[in-house]
């Protein structure tokens, strides 16, 4: 029964793209390709009207891009999940598009599997990608250093530290007294979440804190 499916429209200006991906999704019990745009203009004239569940979109399109699109409909229909699915790969286009509003993000070479479990996803409240998409963000994320909780001071301290400087040598080069260097050691520790010079140099080190 159509009234029970989800409703879904495809942005993408390679018809031969856009009718395969209609022809797929039609075959399935709980989801229809209400329509199919070449671009964005075109889509935003109507996408109030429609208000689909889900937006299949491109992101190299004609005039307005996906991304940009992306932002203007989730502004528009904040409820609606867009799915960004593109031949681009680099990290710059990925999280740009997750960063306007879409829910995943798919390579045009997935295979068609792919987009039926995704779109399952995307109903269940998840977040797509394909592989290799995946394992870029999560590159990207442990290549991003923590921020840094100390104050200027402490890191003074801790760079002698990593110097292996004593805490008298420490206190000399930075013209304040022994107590205050273990002070300032002490309030490392308890920010560093560690219990030894050792531990507080090593995690420093980890987050390239100096």
């Amino acid at each position: 029964m159509n009234f029970l499916k989800k409703k879904i429209i495809i942005i993408e200006d390679n018809t031969d793209i856009s009718t395969g991906f209609k022809l797929l999704i039609n075959e399935t019990n709980d989801y229809e390709v209400v329509a199919c745009f070449t671009s964005c203009e075109q889509a935003l004239e109507q996408i109030t009207f429609l208000k689909p569940e889900i937006v299949l979109m491109d992101i190299d399109l004609p005039g307005m891009s996906g991304i940009e699109g992306t932002k203007i409909i989730k502004t528009k229909l904040p409820q609606t999940n867009i799915l960004i699915i593109s031949v681009f790969e680099n990290s710059e286009r990925v999280f740009d598009a997750l960063c306007a509003g879409a829910c995943g993000y798919l390579t045009k070479n997935s295979k068609h599997s792919k987009l039926l479990e995704a779109l399952e996803e995307v109903g269940a409240g998840g977040a797509p990608m394909s592989t290799n998409i995946a394992r870029m963000v999560i590159d990207s994320f442990k290549k991003s250093p923590s921020p840094n909780p100390l104050t200027e001071k402490e890191n003074d301290v801790l760079q002698k530290l990593v110097e292996g400087k004593s805490y008298k040598s420490t206190a000399a080069e930075l013209h304040i007294k022994i107590d205050t260097v273990k002070y300032h050691i002490k309030n490392i520790y308890i920010k560093l979440q560690v219990g030894s010079k050792e531990d507080a140099i090593a995690k420093a080190r980890k987050n390239n804190w100096y």
